[in-house]
């Protein structure tokens, strides 16, 4: 079972987030951006995935760039041990048993469509879902530099 959630209080001044999704091609990628764009270095964020794709989601770079977001430059990559020990705070996203979990690590398991294989009104939706919950985890954490 995971740890409860984590309040603001818990964490450091400067947090390290890890976003987790199989892939690491779509979901943590979009979602670690978004956290990038709104905390600035405020945040150190990361994302990996538990059996990582070759290459982001076309349809994702897409979305994002819609929202002002590039993320044409990143790649995926694999989860490690030492990922989820650095991080104070894990947001996985689809991993089911795939994503370790270890004791002293707080942990968010945001239950969102795989936008793998969606046109791009789907992947849009699901865009828009992982900013709105990166916009309260950003207010949250107190380090929302612009909405």
């Amino acid at each position: 079972m995971p740890a409860p959630e984590p309040t603001p209080a818990c964490l450091p001044a400067r947090p390290r987030v890890l976003f987790l999704c199989v892939h690491n091609a779509g979901r943590s990628q979009m979602a670690a951006a978004f956290l990038r764009h709104l905390a600035g270095d405020a945040v150190e964020v990361g994302s990996a995935g538990s059996a990582p794709a070759e290459a982001v989601n076309p349809v994702a770079v897409a979305a994002m760039a819609e929202a002002g977001i590039d993320i044409s430059g990143t790649r995926p990559r694999a989860l490690t041990p030492e990922d989820v020990l650095a991080a104070d705070l894990v947001v996985t996203m689809g991993c089911g048993d795939t994503c370790p979990v270890l004791p002293g690590t707080a942990y968010r398991d945001w239950a969102l469509d795989d936008p793998a294989g969606q046109a791009l009104p789907a992947v849009r939706r699901v865009r828009d879902e992982i900013g709105r919950r990166v916009r309260e985890l950003a207010e949250e954490l107190g380090v929302a530099a612009s909405a």
